[in-house]
This record gives structure tokens, sequence and C-alpha cells, in this order.
């Protein structure tokens, strides 16, 4: 079984602007304001898979240290599934002297255009260990019956 990541191919259903933006290359962003770079690297770092199954959509992201009610899921204009929310940063104490800081704290925010048969009035949402389950339940596709017609003659 292999595993198809996401590369720089469109992807229609991603409201996602900067998905693969190149944020270290806007080095004079991060000299005028020091605390963009840890604000962006929320923003842009907060994957979210997206898997179809026979009976649903199914979006999840892993969100570690964040507490369900700092999360938003929302749908907007009937077919435009939102998750957003914030990871706060730690309470620095003026004696402490940090090392390294890799983890990253600041607003985060995922669009995603559901497509036709999304059932977006029936969205339920899940967060466990740190993993936030967003599934969207799929209208079923009514088979068309075909009828053989007998030719005469």
């Amino acid at each position: 079984m292999s595993i198809v990541r996401r590369s720089n191919i469109f992807d229609p259903f991603s409201l996602d602007p900067f998905h693969d933006f190149p944020f270290d290359a806007c080095r004079s962003l991060t000299e005028s304001r020091p605390g963009f770079v840890s604000e962006t690297s929320a923003f842009a770092n907060t994957r979210i898979d997206w898997k179809e199954t026979p009976e649903a959509h199914v979006f999840k992201a892993d969100l570690p240290g964040v507490k369900k009610e700092e999360v938003k899921v929302e749908v907007e204009e009937g077919r435009v599934l939102q998750i957003s929310g914030e990871r706060s940063r730690e309470k620095e104490d003026k004696n402490d002297k940090w090392h390294r800081v890799e983890r990253s704290s600041g607003k985060f925010l995922r669009r995603f255009r559901l497509p036709e048969n999304a059932k977006a009035d029936q969205v339920k949402a899940t967060m466990e260990n740190g993993v936030l389950t967003v599934t969207v339940p799929k209208e079923e596709v009514k088979k068309t019956e075909v009828k053989a017609i007998e030719i005469s003659g």
C-alpha cells in the first residue's frame, strides 16, 4: 500500500491559498515582524487529511495541546467547511532561559469546498487524543435503472 501525499498539483476542493507557500523566503516580513514566523507557522503547519469513504468525507487534523474548546468547526454558505482555532503560547517567566522553541503557537484556519454529494447539515466532529475528526456524510447516489429494449425486425 502506498500513501499519496499532496504535492504541487492543483486541488480544486481546497481553499487554502497559502498551501506550500515559501514562508522562509519572506525574510523582510520576518525581520520587520519577529512574531510573524511563529504566527504563520501555526497557520501553515496545520495539516489536514481528507479521505472519502463510501459513506462520508472524513477530515483528520493533528492538533496536539489544543483543547476542543479552542477549535471551531463551521460550514459556511452551505458548501465550505472551515476548521479554525488557536494554539496558546506557553507563559514566559523572566527567569526562564529558552534554548530552543520548535512548537508553533498562534491561530490556524483551513477551508475546504465540499463536493455536491456532501450532507453539510449533518456534519459531526470529535476530538480524541489531540486528533480532530470531522465527518461529513454523503448523499446516496441513486443508481439509474437500465431497461433493456428489445430490437424488433
